[in-house]
């Protein structure tokens, strides 16, 4: 028995020793399981353990603090078709007129919510900034004292009709900016008296002041270059362009040169204008001239046909372009015509909206419908642009501006268009405005 026991001890220390060189492998020598990995490797994967914990940690303090201090800036839009129905579903006023295809009409909704447009955002808070066009749109007012004169040389070929323009020298500008100084440069636009227009009786209302019922044609624009730091910049920039063979083609042209100051980040000022009527000068041969800076004037180059339609249950307002009547030029036929218009309310701005590009012609038919939803607290000030810009027909090109118009309403006047409205809730109302530039 004791045999028996002594050899089964045997037998089991056997089986042992011949496991013990795989355990040991696995295990170190205070019994713990160890990785078939070196050093360096483990610390790597340690490495790349904390850091992935660190992001995660930051991705989720970044959420909670957005998720406390978010302000709501924007708002959803949606785009949709109106048919005919929503825009003329009631009668129709006796001012306006009888249009024979439905209008085609592109919706876009501002706002959902009224409570989030008490809080006048600002112009700056939309994420787009405006381009180079939209800035000399809206540039700033002019102040009613203009300082400084504008040296400027033309001259008449006539027998290539070609036009030349030099413009020589800026003299004793102002300089009322406070940051990097003035940064001056002209811009010129070579204007020819069009159709005679009928009287508006807004645009007196507009623009506070008497326009002569003509619509004029921008034949060319030239802008120099910018120079930065001067009240007496020297340019020396030479323009050209071939005017219409036609008879006292010059009698009907007039030079239109406005010298601004340029804003990077604004808009550009307008410090004053100097026009020629190229009909009373003689200009067979060079000619130098030196005039002063007037306060710029507005021209009028077309008439809108504007519909407007507030819907007081839902703080809607129905904008309908549905004509541009313009001057008769030659580009007509590879042209095309789309229109920007926004609103602004109490020193905010709405996101604006377009039209579709329509070829040019005479008088160019729109008959499209944007929507607005407005804030349901008073409007004490609120404002309807629209600018309309000329651009080519087919194919990509930059685009040029126009004109533009505006509808004010403020505390103390509203213009009659806007009363008009007011007082015909729920129906449309058109009413024709001056296109300026």
């Amino acid at each position: 028995m004791f045999k028996c026991t002594e050899a089964t001890w045997m037998q089991r220390d056997m089986l042992t020793f011949v496991e013990l060189p795989v355990d040991m492998g696995l295990l170190s020598t205070s019994g713990q399981l160890r990785m078939p990995f070196s050093e360096a490797v483990k610390y790597c994967i340690l490495g790349i353990s904390i850091l992935l914990l660190l992001a995660a940690l930051g991705i989720l303090i970044w959420q909670i603090c957005r998720c406390f201090s978010q302000t709501y800036t924007s708002y959803p839009s949606q785009e949709d078709t109106v048919n005919r129905d929503l825009l003329y579903s009631d009668e129709k006023p006796s001012t306006a007129e009888n249009y024979s295809a439905p209008p085609s009409t592109t919706v876009e909704d501002v706002s959902s919510e009224a409570r989030r447009l008490s809080r006048c955002l600002s112009q700056a808070s939309f994420p787009s900034e405006p381009s180079q066009g939209e800035r000399d749109i809206g540039e700033h007012e002019t102040s009613r004292k203009v300082h400084g004169s504008l040296r400027f040389s033309i001259y008449y070929d006539q027998l290539q009709a070609r036009l030349v323009v030099t413009v020589l020298q800026v003299e004793g500008l102002e300089d009322n900016s406070q940051a990097f100084g003035l940064q001056p440069f002209v811009k010129i636009r070579l204007m020819c008296a069009g159709l005679e227009g009928t009287e508006l009786e807004g645009l007196k209302e507009q623009e506070g002041q008497a326009t002569a019922p003509v619509l004029w044609t921008v034949l060319q624009e030239w802008r120099t270059r910018v120079v930065k730091g001067s009240c007496n910049p020297l340019y020396g920039d030479q323009f050209s362009c071939i005017l219409p063979e036609k008879k006292d083609t010059l009698r009907h042209i007039t030079l239109r040169m406005e010298v601004r100051d340029f804003d990077k980040f604004s808009r550009h000022t307008v410090l004053g204008e100097v026009r020629v009527p190229l009909g009373q000068l003689n200009i067979s041969y060079p000619l130098e001239l030196q005039e002063d800076l007037q306060i710029p004037q507005k021209d009028l180059v077309g008439e809108v046909l504007l519909s407007l339609k507030y819907l007081p249950t839902s703080q809607r307002l129905e904008i309908g372009l549905l004509k541009v009547r313009t001057a008769i030029t030659e580009t007509f036929s590879a042209t095309a015509l789309y229109a920007r218009i926004s609103i602004q309310y109490n020193q905010s701005k709405m996101r604006y909206q377009k039209t579709s590009a329509v070829p040019r012609s005479p008088v160019t038919v729109f008959n499209e419908v944007l929507m607005f939803t407005l804030p349901d607290f008073p409007l004490e000030q609120t404002k309807i642009l629209v600018w309309v810009y000329e651009t080519q027909a087919t194919g990509k090109s930059s685009k040029c501006l126009l004109g533009q118009l505006s509808v004010k309403k403020d505390r103390h006047s509203e213009d009659e268009h806007w009363t008009l409205m007011v007082r015909s809730v729920r129906q449309p109302v058109a009413k024709w405005h001056g296109l300026l530039i």
